[in-house]
């Protein structure tokens, strides 16, 4: 499904990870380890496509993701550190910007998987960051991308969200899908077809 090959990433004049090299497949959930500053983020933002490695290549379905750009960006789901979310509309409004062809149960049930009902109509500029962590969430409930990259999705998160989470993600899973995350949480020993790529260079990510 994704390959990354020979992957060299330098920050500030400092290599992040040299020649890193990687497959993921269908079924399969892939957590990237590493201390702060390992560049997890900068991995993943490559593997997005929305920064380039200083070396290698990013392919995807064997195709370099650079000369499919719309093709792979409709097949991939990312979300980053910040919610991406408009503060000035709600939650439901927000659903609606990005599934427009979602019927509107949909949406509902997908703010109802991230406990969100009865915030559905709030600003949410007037949200809690957790809360506005939660409004992109509820996108794995809608997203129809086999490909999901996400960075610290369990961050601000309680344990009930973070069971409802981790069985969505297996659930992609299951279906054929992909994840790609990071996180400092232990993933349950549970969870099936797990891998792991530990990023191990000092330095700011």
């Amino acid at each position: 499904m994704l390959a990354a090959q020979n992957l060299t990433c330098v920050r500030d004049e400092r290599t992040l990870f040299s020649e890193l090299s990687f497959t993921v497949k269908a079924g399969e959930i892939v957590q990237v380890e590493g201390e702060n500053g390992a560049g997890k983020t900068s991995l993943l933002r490559i593997l997005a496509g929305l920064s380039r490695a200083d070396q290698g290549e990013v392919l995807w379905q064997q195709r370099s993701i650079q000369q499919q750009r719309e093709t792979y960006h409709a097949s991939m789901l990312y979300l980053g550190h910040l919610p991406g979310i408009k503060a000035v509309l709600t939650p439901l409004e927000n659903l609606s910007f990005w599934y427009a062809q979602r019927a509107p149960d949909e949406l509902w049930q997908a703010l109802e998987q991230v406990d969100l009902m009865g915030y559905e109509e709030v600003a949410v500029a007037q949200l809690s960051a957790g809360q506005q962590r939660r409004v992109a969430l509820a996108r794995l409930w809608l997203s129809a991308a086999p490909l999901w990259i996400l960075d610290e999705p369990l961050t601000a998160i309680d344990k009930s969200g973070v069971e409802t989470l981790m069985a969505r993600l297996v659930e992609h899973a299951d279906q054929g899908g992909a994840v790609i995350l990071t996180t400092h949480q232990e993933l349950p020993a549970s969870v099936r077809n797990l891998s792991r790529i530990r990023l191990t260079s000092a330095g700011g990510a």
